[in-house]
């Protein structure tokens, strides 16, 4: 087979974000989008000659499309292997574990994660790097270069590879090694956490609910869950994969995972709940008529993840993106461990894990993981609650109420604001980025603010900055305002406001969240005006 070279030219827009390129299906459809895109990854590395790379996606619509064309374009750029999920599936952390079993290049991961899926919704691709976690900034840019300038890409043209039947083939020069994409993921988790005494806790009679939202975590939940750890079958509910989720919105929050929420506050609730999204990586925590918020979940599975096998000689570190609470930073101060804030985005997590810094990882928009891999990983950390649940012998709110007693609570919510114009959204955070230097001493709405800044981070590691993370206002009553711009969504732009108030007086730790950070709520609008710059009276999506 001879490789055919398309001429081409930049197609605008193709700088990925956080998590790599997410657009509208339909664009990722247009004629040498998704080619230009995956050239680029391509030469952005320095080139696939010789390279091993792994391959999978959360089954969303054009997942399978898009993984022949990726798969007959490594062949034509001189790849050696290309190890695939079978049907073209692999969970993210799946995907991260492969490419560090394997020694693999790197990984392409076809997802845009907690988005919904569809003809007329989401895609993504994203390129994971030889140590499984997502491109470094510096190769990320390497790669936004090319797509500006890129003029042909490189493909063979042949029948399909069948992506169903394990086994391998060739293409070209190039083998194919189609994999059961649950198996390895199944066997690191029984290295890291005590089955038996999870097994044990099922046949004792506890009652669990899995989510998986018609996403790809539902085959992995099904294994673990109800075959090797021998939860009754029908624990895991909504477990098979779909190309648009069941229509649904695979983010694991109470909004979109409404049923678990009923069903978790309901008269004959499970002892635990738990649900994941699109790809696998983030995860919801839920136990009877109690919701554990991303950030608390952080800093319980900070302070007790030592009850499990995995991490029974203590954690190196904690690691937090910066708009998630400072829950974790009181568990780590306690411990006498560092802990680190950092951007928003795994691949910063990524330096402080290979060099040891850190062990358990967390960032509020529901993403925990540790140092088996290099992603989140939401039916890990599922796993480590059930870990921490069995040794206890407790149920989720009384280890809540445990945590909060010693620690005080940091009442958190955040606020999303969606398909905001863009020019608006943008608007907003330049007229407060230029108020910073005037803002310490002054109110709003009744509240001092003490400090005031953009959010800059030094990597300790690599010596990396990076700038414009994001808006932050800290109170001389302990409470902290974030303003930032997220790069997931795939519409205008995403206005995230994220609130916070420590409480330490023991009779107030059981508020309603949103009633406690009413100060907060009302100072975030005096300071930015959400209303009047964007039309909004109230947010979209409340977490």
């Amino acid at each position: 087979m001879t490789p055919t070279v398309i001429q081409t030219a930049p197609i605008d827009g193709q700088k990925p974000g956080t998590s790599g390129l997410r657009k509208k299906t339909r664009i990722f459809l247009q004629p040498h989008y998704l080619e230009n895109y995956v050239q680029a990854i391509f030469d952005g590395i320095g080139g696939v000659a010789g390279a091993h790379l792994v391959v999978g996606g959360d089954g969303r619509y054009f997942n399978d499309r898009a993984i022949q064309v990726i798969l007959r374009m490594a062949a034509a750029n001189g790849a050696a292997r290309c190890t695939v999920g079978q049907g073209g599936l692999l969970s993210t952390p799946a995907a991260s574990h492969l490419i560090r079993k394997l020694q693999a290049t790197g990984g392409l991961i076809l997802s845009a994660s907690h988005n919904p899926g569809g003809p007329d919704e989401d895609f993504g691709l994203k390129y994971n790097g030889p140590n499984g976690g997502p491109a470094t900034e510096a190769v990320t840019e390497r790669i936004h270069a090319r797509t500006r300038d890129i003029d042909t890409y490189r493909i063979i043209e042949t029948q399909d590879i069948d992506l169903d039947t394990a086994g391998e083939t060739t293409l070209a020069d190039m083998v194919v090694a189609i994999v059961d994409p649950v198996t390895d993921h199944a066997d690191l988790m029984e290295t890291l956490f005590d089955f038996d005494a999870i097994r044990a806790l099922f046949a004792g009679g506890f009652r669990m609910r899995f989510d998986a939202m018609h996403a790809v975590t539902g085959p992995y939940a099904r294994e673990v869950l109800e075959t090797r750890l021998g939860a009754p079958a029908g624990t895991v509910v909504n477990g098979t994969p779909l190309p648009d989720f069941g229509g649904g919105h695979p983010d694991p929050n109470p909004i979109w995972a409404k049923d678990l929420m009923q069903a978790m506050h309901g008269a004959d609730a499970p002892d635990f709940g738990a649900a994941s999204d699109g790809d696998g990586d983030r995860n919801m925590i839920v136990g009877r008529h109690c919701y554990v918020s991303p950030s608390d979940s952080l800093a319980v599975l900070a302070d007790l993840a030592h009850l499990a096998p995995g991490y029974a000689a203590g954690l190196k570190g904690v690691a937090r993106s910066m708009p998630t609470s400072c829950a974790a930073d009181r568990v780590a101060a306690a411990k006498g461990i560092d802990c680190y804030e950092t951007p928003t985005g795994w691949k910063f997590f990524g330096s402080l894990l290979d060099a040891g810094r850190a062990t358990i990882c967390g960032e509020e928009s529901a993403g925990t993981g540790s140092d088996h891999v290099r992603e989140k990983d939401g039916l890990w950390a599922v796993l480590l609650w059930l870990n921490i649940l069995a040794v206890t012998g407790k149920s989720v709110a009384a280890l809540m109420a445990d945590h909060w007693a010693r620690y005080g609570r940091n009442y958190y919510s955040r606020h999303d604001y969606e398909a905001v114009d863009s020019a608006a959204a943008t608007g907003l955070i330049d007229a407060l980025r230029a108020r910073l230097p005037d803002l310490p001493g002054t109110e709003a709405a009744g509240l001092t603010i003490a400090a005031a800044d953009e959010f800059s981070y030094d990597d300790p590691v690599d010596g990396s900055r990076a700038t414009g993370q994001g808006i932050r206002i800290g109170f001389a009553n302990g409470a902290r305002l974030v303003f930032r711009l997220s790069g997931t969504g795939t519409e205008g732009a995403t206005l995230r406001v994220y609130l916070e108030q420590l409480e330490t007086d023991p009779g107030r730790l059981d508020r309603d969240p949103q009633e406690a950070l009413t100060p907060v709520i009302a100072a975030a609008e005096a300071l930015a005006g959400i209303a009047a710059r964007t039309g909004r009276t109230a947010p979209d999506v409340i977490t």
